[in-house]
């Protein structure tokens, strides 16, 4: 039988805007992956006075059709129904992954080819533009005209462009899920993964308990070692990706694209394409999505009972640090209200079909606090106040415990 072709890697070029050294404004398009795309790339319509949308009504078809206008250049599109709705969610805060979340949640399935071939059109009309990343980037893209700031921007273009991958890893999955890692998804991983977790709080109160003696086994070079700890807390990402690519062989789907890459210009992470899981069900997107973090979890447990069997020494500290990092790790990629859209925040807004919260939820409360929106007066408004208060508290409380733990154990 003739192997399947694995699936062509999509690309997307995209309308960037760009201001030079003396303030003029242009654009540049750029060519990115869609794997990576689905992570970073937050689209952008252009200015409602640039554009008009008028309803087309049919009398044979109950789907009503758009004709989107550039009052600039005089170009028309034909939208349907579907892009129209894409289109409304385009305001520059909406990454392209919580766009085929609300595409899910408002028609119940995914079509992989929509979202690129929307922007492709709205590209050539000159009716979309792509804001950057990451506030980093809207600082450097604000001071362009330093020569400071030209070289680090020339710096992360450069890792941004960084990506080792493959596309021919469905069979891999599939063999390493027959190999085993069908085990994950099994009642016994649940009990151990609960007995494991609670083994880990034993022996983490316990180290805490002896939080200065454990630290000084660092030695002379606390920095080294803490590097190496980072290190080694790499290659247990790329472990995490493993197990989503593994969860979704469990729920028959396929696995597009593994690689690695740096996650806004300066991150290296580890990442894998799991976007077939939108034709699966709210619970199967929901364990592909918490299946990765329990790693963290898991392995954190495993090196709090090494340092606890360990004596006293840098295997002893080297095995609480890293057991220190992967549980914070477990935390930040399951708890939901960090402003950080990881695999909790994309359960929550899953579970409670608001794909874009947090865009919305800082959209609302910058307006409130200025003074240009109403005061709460719906559930909607409310779970958005709701969101950021809580995202604002967490944050805080997780920098001071990480100050309390560094002053705790010098």
């Amino acid at each position: 039988m003739r192997e399947k072709a694995a699936p062509r890697r999509a690309k997307l070029e995209l309308l960037v805007r760009k201001s030079g050294a003396d303030g003029s404004e242009g654009f540049e398009v750029k060519e990115v992956r869609s794997a990576l795309a689905f992570v970073q790339l937050r689209p952008q319509r252009v200015e409602p006075h640039a554009y008009e949308l008028a309803e087309v009504e049919s009398r044979v078809s109950d789907q009503a059709s758009f004709i989107l206008k550039n009052r600039v250049t005089d170009r028309y599109l034909l939208l349907s129904e579907p892009e129209r709705f894409l289109w409304e969610q385009m305001d520059g805060n909406t990454s392209l992954q919580d766009l085929a979340t609300s595409y899910v949640l408002r028609y119940g399935e995914f079509d992989f080819e929509i979202i690129p071939a929307l922007i492709r059109k709205l590209q050539r009309a000159q009716l979309l533009v792509l804001t950057p990343a990451s506030r980093l980037r809207k600082a450097l893209a604000r001071n362009r005209g330093r020569q400071v700031v030209k070289v680090l921007e020339n710096v992360l273009l450069v890792l941004e462009r960084v990506n080792v991958s493959s596309r021919a890893v469905d069979g891999f999955f599939r063999r390493l899920y027959r190999w085993g890692g069908f085990l994950f998804f099994t009642r016994m991983a649940v009990v151990l993964c609960v007995l494991l977790a609670g083994a880990g709080i034993v022996a983490g109160v316990k180290l805490w308990n002896e939080a200065e003696a454990v630290a000084a086994g660092l030695g002379r070079n606390p920095l080294l070692a803490l590097l190496s700890v980072k290190l080694l807390f790499l290659f247990t990402v790329a472990a995490h990706q493993l197990v989503h690519g593994l969860a979704l062989v469990h729920y028959g789907r396929r696995v597009r694209e593994f690689g690695f890459t740096f996650l806004h210009g300066f991150v290296p992470t580890f990442y894998v394409d799991v976007t077939d899981v939108f034709m699966t069900s709210r619970r199967a997107r929901v364990v592909t999505a918490v299946s990765g973090t329990l790693v963290h979890l898991v392995l954190g447990s495993l090196w709090f009972l090494v340092a606890v069997k360990s004596s006293p020494g840098f295997v002893q500290a080297f095995a609480a640090a890293s057991g220190m990092i992967q549980w914070q790790a477990f935390v930040i990629a399951l708890y939901p209200f960090c402003f950080i859209e990881m695999d909790g925040y994309h359960v929550l807004v899953d579970v409670l079909g608001v794909p874009t919260l947090k865009s919305d939820a800082t959209g609302y409360v910058a307006a409130l606090m200025r003074g240009r929106a109403p005061f709460p007066a719906n559930r909607e408004e409310w779970l958005w106040v709701g969101y950021v208060v809580l995202s604002v508290v967490s944050i805080v409380g997780f920098i001071a415990f990480n100050v309390w733990l560094v002053v705790h154990a010098s």
